[in-house]
């Protein structure tokens, strides 16, 4: 019960922080694009080519993250279930609350491998762009 509280906590936090730091990264991005102009400094080309590759990078990331959360949290859940089944077949007791526990557990860690890789980015991107002034 306590990992999967440690999940749910670290899954908040994250979903927190990127609240905050996308909208900050949005809008220097954009404030930037409406002061450029039509000619782009070296440094605004940089930046914009950032942006949009950065995205895409993410992207693949956040899926691979999920992928391979997804494909290691299944020994869990089949672990679970098995040990449910022959509590249930041996005349004990079936163990649903352990079951339903890994499940929970298992959508919360895939849910955070997904997450993490974005909220690196974006929590970066806020810090690295707040310190620039234009």
């Amino acid at each position: 019960m306590a990992h999967r509280k440690m999940n749910q906590q670290r899954i908040a936090k994250q979903w927190a922080e990127l609240s905050f730091a996308a909208p900050q990264v949005i809008l220097h991005r954009t404030s930037r694009m409406a002061n450029a102009g039509t000619e782009l400094s070296a440094r605004d080309r940089a930046e914009f080519t950032r942006m949009s590759s950065e995205k895409a990078v993410a992207f693949y990331q956040s899926w691979m993250a999920m992928w391979t959360a997804a494909f290691a949290v299944q020994y869990e859940l089949a672990r679970a279930f098995s040990s449910a089944a022959m509590a249930v077949a041996t005349g004990g007791q079936a163990g649903a609350m352990s079951t339903v526990t890994a499940t929970s557990n298992a959508a919360a860690k895939v849910l955070s491998a997904g997450l993490g890789p974005v909220h690196k980015k974006a929590v970066a991107n806020a810090r690295r762009l707040s310190r620039h002034k234009k």
